[in-house]
């Protein structure tokens, strides 16, 4: 007869994961949010992400692979190596002991985040007042732009190739930038319009000064006075706009949040919070594993992954095509697309945490919980799973196995009801190569937001679960 099996484990329970949580993986969780949150605050952009990546990526012996092939290096088992694509995506890997053709076993997330761009031909002068007109970047709620201190960051490039980094905010003694809204005295007919509609992408013009220039020749003195102080500072012209990459992101560090510091609220959690997690995970991978170790960190994502530096591109197959070509075997088209096709990947992106203050968009059991550990995402997608990437059962099965063996606490779910809208991540674009791959990632609180809310507990187990499979061989004895 067959054993019976106990009443208890027929049932599948959710819980808070601190319930259960040692006294060293406490102190383990506090050292990596410590860590993520210094992260979060230096990488305000997709340039900056790329860069601290880049340092961190240095300081732990990988290498640079285009230097690499220059050289005519050769690549084995234990190599660290990163590749950067225009200063804004960069894939890091280790090599591991198995053929590159078996596969890798990746993670990849995106460390673009919604913000405000500033446009071309930017700087106009209208009501004593200077502004800048920017184009907005992702999906953001245009409501809460307004009225909350910003900080600019990024670069000027001029036409001999030298670059100018700008970052203005973010210091204790920095000025900041607003846009101005609407005072509830004058705004009967603004309240009438739905939250979408209240404020005009167009008008989300920033505030950057209204002091004039001395000069009483000039016609717009207060845009003549920024001119000025741009290029005193920077040594820019109104023309250097047009090759420039501006960016207005909320001013301020990240923080604890919480009476009993739990969370943490900040900027560009959608998704540098799975970003840094992996990149956490991959720094910390011990030894040479049995399959290659990568991570993936890419720019676009919020407008579809287009461009050189989105995932639509072919970054990432030529530089693992460049990896095999260093490794030493006969490169051909036929072995990257074996070894594309043996890979498994966590695309690492948000999910978004059950609300009880709008509890009627979630369908609560199929929800993400807060302090539920790492959020896995079968399928993504719209109304029917438009534009979804379904992960296999069998692929899930392999990830709750590695998960178990590694004590990674873990919760399935899916963003909000059916019908009521739904969202999308890189995974189905790096289906298309026949790979399994699955979501998995930290859930938030106000995602999309100028401020969004993570738990401590969510990312160390996001990091604990990546650095998990990263290390997996497949059931390998």
């Amino acid at each position: 007869m067959a054993k019976k099996t106990p009443k208890q484990a027929l049932t599948y329970t959710r819980a808070n994961g601190y319930e259960k949580l040692s006294p060293a993986e406490s102190k383990k969780l506090e050292a990596v949010c410590t860590e993520y949150r210094d992260f979060l605050g230096k990488a305000k952009t997709e340039r900056k992400a790329h860069d601290e990546a880049i340092e961190l990526l240095e300081a732990a012996g990988f290498q640079d692979l285009d230097g690499l092939i220059r050289g005519g290096a050769a690549l084995k088992p234990g190599d660290k190596v990163f590749r950067s694509c225009a200063g804004k995506t960069v894939l890091a890997a280790v090599l591991g002991q198995q053929p590159l053709e078996r596969g890798l076993h990746i993670v990849g997330g995106h460390t673009d985040s919604p913000r405000l761009d500033v446009k071309q031909n930017p700087l106009y002068e209208s009501g004593e007042m200077a502004l800048l007109d920017t184009h907005y970047y992702g999906g953001i709620r245009k409501y809460q732009w307004v009225a909350m201190p910003l900080a600019l960051h990024g670069v000027f490039v001029k036409p001999d190739g030298k670059k100018i980094t700008i970052a203005i905010g973010e210091e204790p003694g920095d000025p900041v930038f607003c846009i101005t809204d609407l005072l509830p005295h004058l705004a009967a007919d603004q309240g009438k319009k739905t939250l979408a509609e209240s404020h005009d992408g167009e008008n989300l013009d920033v505030l950057v000064g209204s002091m004039p220039s001395k000069d009483k020749k000039a016609k717009e003195k207060i845009k003549l006075r920024v001119l000025e102080l741009l290029h005193e500072r920077y040594g820019v012209t109104e023309e250097d706009f047009l090759s420039a990459e501006l960016e207005f992101v909320p001013a301020g560090p990240p923080r604890e949040a919480g009476i009993d510091r739990s969370l943490i609220i900040g900027y560009g959690q959608d998704d540098r919070v799975c970003a840094y997690a992996a990149l956490r995970a991959l720094l910390d991978l011990p030894g040479t594993p049995r399959y290659s170790s990568c991570v993936l960190l890419c720019d676009k994502e919020e407008i579809g992954s287009v461009g050189a530096t989105g995932m639509y591109s072919n970054f990432f197959e030529n530089t693992v095509s460049e990896m095999l070509a260093l490794c030493g075997g006969a490169y051909s088209e036929l072995v990257l697309k074996r070894a594309l096709e043996n890979s498994w990947m966590l695309s690492a992106d948000v999910n978004a945490l059950f609300d009880p203050l709008f509890a009627g968009v979630s369908e609560k059991k199929n929800a993400a919980m807060l302090n539920q550990g790492t959020c896995l995402t079968k399928y993504t997608g719209a109304r029917g799973k438009s534009g979804a990437s379904d992960a296999s059962a069998e692929f899930v099965a392999q990830i709750r196995r590695i998960f178990k063996r590694a004590g990674v606490v873990w919760q399935a779910a899916e963003l909000g009801k059916v019908d009521q809208g739904g969202g999308g991540t890189i995974a189905y674009l790096m289906a298309r190569y026949g790979m399994n791959v699955v979501d998995c990632g930290v859930a938030l609180l106000s995602m999309h937001a100028p401020w969004e809310v993570s738990g401590k507990f969510d990312i160390y187990m996001t990091y604990k679960g990546f650095l998990a499979f990263l290390k997996d061989g497949r059931n390998a004895k």
